[in-house]
C-alpha cells in the first residue's frame, strides 16, 4: 500500500509538469555540450588533441562525482554547500592514513570515503532532527569542514611521493591499450550506479516522492526523516570518492582546496535537468551537465582567458542555470 501511494504521488508529479521536460531538457544540455566543443576546436587547434580531452574527463571525473551526490540531495528539494570543502576534509584523512600512519592504500581509501559520509549523515541529522534549513546545516558543514582540513593538516598539503600505488588509482588505466584514466572509468560506472539507485530501487522512489511532496509521503506512512538522512549520507559517500579521487589525481591532499567546486556541482545538476524545487531529475543530465562545465573551463583556458574572467563566466553559467530552472517550473 504504501509503496503504491508513493508511485501514484511521483506518477502525479509528472503530469502535472509533463514527462517530455526531463527529455527535452536532456536534448537541450546534449546539444549546448555539442555547440561548446565544435566552437572550442575552431577556436583552438589544441583543444581536440587526446591529452586536453583526456584533461577534460578527467576535470569532469571529480565535479560529476560531487554532482552525482548532489543531484539526489536536490531532487529532495533541498541543497549541500559543503561538498568542496567536505571533499578537501576526505582528501587530507586519506593523507593522514596512508602518508602520517603509514597504513595500507586501502584503510585510507576506505577512511577517505567514510569521512565524506559521516559529514554528510550529520548534515542530515541537522536537517531532519534540529529542523535547521540544508542552506545553512551544509552551510555549517562547509566551514567546519574547511576548518578542520586545516587543522589536522597544519595547514600544509600532505604528498603521497612515497606512495606510488596511490597515483594509480586515478591516474591509472585498467583496460589495456586504452589510455583512459580510472578516474574517469570510476566516474562513469558510479553513473551507472547512481541511475540504477534513482530509478530502480526503493531508496530512488523514496528520493523523488520526497521532492514531488514531502508532507504527502508522510502521509502515506513514510518515514521521511530516516531516508534524508540516507540521501545526504550517500551523497556524502560520493564526495568522500571524490576526495580520494583528487588526492590520487594530484598526488597530494591539499587543504586549501575545495571551495568553489559545490558551486560548479550544483550548476552540473541544474544544467542537467533536475530541479531545484525538487522531485525531479536524472542521473544522465547530471553527467551531461558535468561535461558542460569542464568544457567550458577547459576551453576557457585554452583560449588563455584569464582566471578571473573565467570565474566570471562560469558565474554567469549558473546563473542562466538557475534561470532556465525557473522557466521550466513556470511552463509546468
Amino acid at each position: 500500500m504504501k509503496a503504491d501511494t508513493i508511485d501514484q504521488i511521483t506518477v502525479t508529479k509528472k503530469k502535472n509538469k509533463g514527462i517530455p521536460s526531463n527529455t527535452l531538457q536532456q536534448v537541450l544540455a546534449f546539444s549546448s555540450l555539442v555547440v561548446l566543443v565544435i566552437f572550442f576546436s575552431f577556436a583552438s587547434s589544441s583543444f581536440m588533441q587526446w591529452s586536453n580531452i583526456v584533461g577534460i574527463l578527467l576535470s569532469t571525473a571529480v565535479i560529476g562525482i560531487l554532482a552525482l551526490g548532489a543531484t539526489f540531495v536536490i531532487i529532495t528539494g533541498g541543497i549541500d554547500l559543503s561538498v568542496g570543502t567536505v571533499m578537501t576534509l576526505s582528501s587530507v584523512i586519506t593523507g593522514i592514513i596512508i602518508v602520517n600512519s603509514d597504513l595500507p592504500i586501502i584503510v585510507g581509501v576506505v577512511g577517505g570515503i567514510l569521512t565524506g559520509a559521516l559529514c554528510g549523515l550529520l548534515c542530515g541529522l541537522a536537517i531532519t532532527k534540529l529542523k535547521i534549513p540544508p542552506f545553512v546545516a551544509t552551510l555549517a558543514m562547509m566551514m567546519i569542514a574547511k576548518g578542520l582540513a586545516l587543522v589536522i593538516s597544519k595547514a600544509a598539503p600532505i604528498y603521497f611521493t612515497d606512495k606510488p600505488m596511490f597515483t594509480k588509482i586515478a591516474l591509472g588505466s585498467i583496460i589495456p591499450g586504452i589510455s583512459i584514466p580510472n578516474a574517469v572509468i570510476i566516474f562513469f560506472v558510479l553513473g551507472i550506479i547512481a541511475a540504477i539507485i534513482l530509478s530502480k530501487t526503493i531508496l530512488g522512489r523514496f528520493n523523488l516522492a520526497i521532492g514531488s511532496n514531502e508532507d504527502a509521503t508522510k502521509l502515506s506512512g513514510v518515514n521521511v526523516d530516516y531516508w534524508k538522512m540516507t540521501i545526504y549520507t550517500l551523497a556524502g559517500a560520493f564526495t568522500g570518492i571524490a576526495g580520494v579521487l583528487m588526492a590520487s589525481r594530484l598526488n597530494s591532499a591539499q587543504p586549501a582546496l575545495g571551495q568553489g567546486y559545490e558551486l560548479e556541482a550544483i550548476a552540473a545538476v541544474v544544467i542537467g535537468g533536475t530541479s531545484l524545487s525538487g522531485g525531479k531529475g536524472t542521473i544522465i543530465g547530471t553527467i551531461i551537465g558535468a561535461l558542460i562545465m569542464s568544457v567550458l573551463t577547459n576551453g576557457l583556458r585554452v583560449l588563455s582567458i584569464p582566471q578571473e574572467w573565467q570565474t566570471v563566466v562560469v558565474g554567469f553559467v549558473i546563473i542562466l542555470a538557475v534561470y532556465m530552472d525557473i522557466l521550466r517550473r513556470g511552463k509546468g
